[in-house]
């Protein structure tokens, strides 16, 4: 089962390619119930920042130093942060939200924010995509429920005869398994980007390699936007309001949309 792929060159072509053609038959409106993550290139796979951490060639080199990364996350933040924590797995979405290396893998609930930080980070000349993920899928093969997990859902699914920790996910490789998580509104950036995250229990092999691994290939859609039409998809983001200034709220998002709007 093959990762589907499509080249979009618009923000209309995006629109139009993840619009479900019918409506829902129990609400009446049409509903994409996919989420988004944006890449830089095209032919990138999906690694998360600790799947990079010590490079990509070959990544996941360094995934063994995943706890000792949040032990030290956990040590060293505390007098920055504007509110005690609940727990470990809410360390580890501070931990993901200022760029620690994690095995969390960020999404969006909008295809547009994706396409946005996929087309800011991509080089001259360089074709980017924006990745949906069939989320509802990947949790019934996993008989997840099919609802997106707060945190407490975790607890609650995985921490049967043990409390479940990040240590008890870092430490203990089966069974297999991958979700999606929304996390808790820690800042207006969470909330701005529609913000969630997938979290997978394998750090050795990139995450559409792993759903590949069991079958759920079908459940990623790469839509590509050529080099092209990366200026011409820019412009259109502005146009509709998906910049830095919505994206990061605060003044080092309006410095950094001014800064590139009028480069």
């Amino acid at each position: 089962m093959a990762i589907r792929e499509q080249t979009v060159c618009s923000v209309g072509e995006l629109i139009d390619a993840v619009t479900p053609p019918d409506p829902d038959p129990k609400i009446g409106r049409r509903r994409d119930t996919g989420v988004y993550h944006g890449a830089s290139a095209a032919w990138h796979a999906l690694l998360t920042s600790l799947d990079r951490l010590g490079g990509t060639e070959p990544p996941h080199t360094k995934a063994h130093l995943e706890a000792h990364i949040l032990r030290n996350f956990i040590r060293y933040s505390r007098p920055y942060l504007p509110a005690e924590p609940t727990d470990a797995w809410e360390l580890l979405v501070v931990a993901q939200h200022h760029t620690v290396p994690t095995r969390l893998l960020d999404w969006s609930y909008s295809p547009l924010v994706a396409a946005h930080f996929a087309i800011r980070a991509s080089a001259p000349g360089q074709d980017c995509a924006v990745w949906r993920l069939d989320w509802q899928r990947v949790h019934a093969a996993f008989n997840l429920p099919a609802l997106a997990l707060l945190i407490e859902d975790l607890r609650h699914l995985f921490g049967k005869e043990q409390a479940f920790t990040p240590w008890n996910l870092f430490s203990n490789s089966s069974p297999a398994f991958a979700c999606m998580i929304e996390p808790p509104s820690l800042d207006a950036r969470i909330i701005a980007q529609a913000a969630v995250f997938t979290l997978c229990s394998d750090t050795r092999q990139s995450f559409d390699a792993f759903l590949h691994h069991h079958g759920l290939g079908e459940s990623l859609t790469k839509f590509i936007i050529p080099a092209s039409a990366t200026a011409h998809f820019g412009d259109q983001l502005d146009l509709v309001a998906v910049d830095e200034r919505r994206l990061f709220p605060g003044l080092d998002g309006v410095a950094a949309a001014l800064r590139r709007y009028y480069c």
